[in-house]
């Protein structure tokens, strides 16, 4: 016979199948902000919060609220949740998971007529992945008061700006202009997500769940290299100043730098080669670069190692190099108060308490500026994410609502002394 966390749990992975058929695209999963298959998702998940006994809404700029009251008027709020866009071709588990456990929670706690000395709203954000705009975190950014308004005028592929894309969606681009936070900072007990490891220790160490305790800092660039186009046929390689050369060296000089520093990774993406013809030695070539690590001097360190190399590469080729930074994140550490919580609840359910670092972004990154954060990763299979092989077991979903329920309870108990 099933106990509760485990019909809860079968129930979870049946809507992270629902949802994960709901598409802007026909033989892949892409649900991009303010879309078809966006306003859809919304519909589906706002009747499942109602369903859970949560009082509903969607905000200005598409997030989902959904609000269980506490047992006692003027409580502080506890906020849960993750988001429900993906990237171009995802998985099914990536943020949805964690506003699915949410709802099951709280669903738990109506079934049996509990209400906590806090209120909860679980969230559903409209936007962490930035595949439509390249401007990620919309969702959590416009709830914590630190949106772009800027950000209105950017344009998507077709040529929609995003405050037209929100007004068609129902929202409205005129309140994120004021820029206003959701909650006072006074009203808030905390932030906890719920999320897909994306990464393989978990799964090496054999356990379902784990404790985060940062997210890593990150620095997001474009590395432009400028050589000299000219006839394939007709140079000799001795006097080229060959683009895609120089940019081909200084990718694998960012491989071996990472590689050469603990925790540091490295990746390029992303290459844009001009006049990218099979006969034209390569005269232009843009990249992107992202660099991350847990600690923001050892990330700094990194990207002025790889902007020297860079510059050195261009000199030793005769080829200019511009060097841009479009992002800077900074490392994001968790509260200690709710990492204490959860190791509780991880240890009570008879497992090792592994605290490990989120090398990937999250939404608890922005709510961070307003309240405390804590964080629980479910391992997933292979460490893959951003991938329709994305996968999570049943067994370590009932796991991970089980150490949230039991986060639950102990937050109660400390709120209530």
């Amino acid at each position: 016979m099933m106990t509760t966390a485990e019909t809860l749990a079968r129930t979870v992975m049946e809507r992270c199948a629902i949802l994960g058929g709901y598409s802007e695209e026909k033989d892949r999963l892409t649900r991009p902000f303010a879309t078809n298959a966006m306003r859809k998702v919304n519909e589906v998940v706002l009747g499942w919060m109602q369903a859970a006994g949560m009082t509903t809404q969607q905000d200005a700029i598409g997030n989902l609220i959904g609000r269980y009251e506490a047992s006692t008027p003027q409580a502080k709020t506890l906020l849960l949740g993750s988001h429900l866009d993906t990237v171009r071709d995802a998985g099914t588990y990536d943020g949805p998971l964690g506003v699915m456990v949410a709802i099951a929670c709280v669903a738990s706690l109506q079934q049996r007529q509990i209400r906590l000395p806090f209120a909860i709203e679980v969230l559903g954000f409209a936007d962490e992945e930035g595949l439509r705009y390249h401007s990620a975190y919309l969702g959590s950014r416009a709830m914590s008061g630190t949106f772009d308004p800027n950000d209105l005028q950017l344009l998507d592929s077709n040529g929609i700006s995003m405050a037209d894309a929100l007004r068609a969606f129902g929202g409205d681009p005129e309140v994120l202009k004021l820029r206003t936070a959701r909650w006072p900072r006074e009203e808030l007990l905390g932030y906890c997500e719920v999320h897909i490891e994306q990464g393989p220790v978990l799964e090496t160490r054999n356990l379902p769940v784990g404790i985060v305790s940062a997210i890593a800092s990150q620095s997001r660039l474009t590395v432009q290299f400028t050589g000299e186009a000219g006839h394939a046929g007709t140079i000799p390689m001795s006097l080229r100043h060959d683009a895609l050369c120089a940019a081909a060296e200084f990718v694998l000089a960012a491989e071996a730098h990472a590689r050469s520093v603990p925790g540091v990774v490295a990746t390029v993406g992303q290459i844009n080669v001009q006049p990218s013809a099979s006969n034209v030695i390569p005269g232009q070539v843009a990249l992107s670069l992202d660099v991350r690590h847990q600690d923001d001097h050892t990330l700094l360190q990194a990207c002025q190692h790889l902007e020297a190399q860079a510059h050195a590469i261009g000199q030793a080729r005769g080829v200019t190099v511009e060097w841009h930074l479009l992002k800077e994140y900074h490392a994001i550490p968790c509260s200690p108060r709710m990492m204490g919580i959860l190791e509780q609840a991880i240890s009570a359910e008879g497992y090792a308490a592994l605290t490990l670092t989120s090398g990937a972004g999250h939404d608890a990154a922005v709510i961070s500026e307003l309240t405390d954060i804590g964080m629980l990763f479910v391992r997933c299979r292979g460490g893959i994410s951003h991938h329709p092989a994305e996968s999570v077991t049943q067994a370590d979903v009932t796991v991970a609502i089980r150490v949230l329920e039991r986060f639950l309870q102990q937050l109660a108990k400390e709120e209530k002394e």
